[in-house]
């Protein structure tokens, strides 16, 4: 195999989801196959990464033709959105699949991430300075925690109520009813979130 076909194939099995096959497969069709498809994917993803930020309150990835001016998402803009409300999940992907399911309409707050002492992944790496400055507002009366039916997802909660949460004038909740065990919500379908969200219990 040609040494830059293989150096290709190598940068996109680091992206996720794609495995040796599946990155040889995407390398073969845009390099060989389809090589008139690589120059569009190209220039989208340059125009993407020079415009494409994170919303400066949420985490939310939102769009502005100005890098330096502070930047909302859609969501933090909308004003039919539930203010009182807030939702916290781990990624944006996340987000996106709670969207799809229709099921919540308040606001969100991405952490980027959740506590893993087995990946170095501590407090400080996550998106948290924005969020006690949310709850300091007094705005917020309900807190949704939306992580991943795991270990980790479940010690973030727990970090979440003891240093964020606690002491709060706060209605908290945690979903968690049709998610299995171990599992995130990227992959889940729209009913199973639906359900999750309207079966949310309250946390302690």
């Amino acid at each position: 195999m040609p040494s830059s076909f293989d150096h290709a194939q190598k940068l996109l099995r680091q992206l996720p989801g794609l495995g040796f096959r599946s990155a040889e497969r995407v390398a073969l069709h845009l390099l060989v196959e389809h090589p008139e498809k690589l120059e569009p994917l190209l220039n989208a993803l340059r125009d993407a990464a020079a415009r494409l930020r994170r919303c400066t309150q949420c985490g939310n990835m939102t769009e502005t033709a100005d890098i330096a001016a502070p930047a909302r998402c859609e969501i933090c803009r909308d004003p039919t959105r539930r203010a009182e409300q807030l939702c916290l999940v781990e990624t944006v992907t996340d987000l996106l699949a709670m969207e799809r399911a229709g099921a919540y309409r308040g606001l969100y707050h991405v952490l980027h991430g959740k506590l893993s002492p087995l990946h170095q992944v501590g407090p400080e790496d996550l998106n948290l300075t924005t969020l006690a400055a949310r709850l300091e507002t007094g705005t917020i009366t309900e807190v949704v925690l939306a992580l991943s039916n795991d270990i980790e997802g479940e010690a973030t909660c727990h970090y979440l109520q003891e240093t964020y949460l606690a002491g709060r004038k706060l209605a908290v909740s945690r979903i968690g009813f049709g998610l299995p065990s171990g599992s995130g919500l990227t992959y889940a379908d729209a009913d199973t979130l639906r359900s999750a969200l309207d079966a949310r219990r309250e946390y302690h």
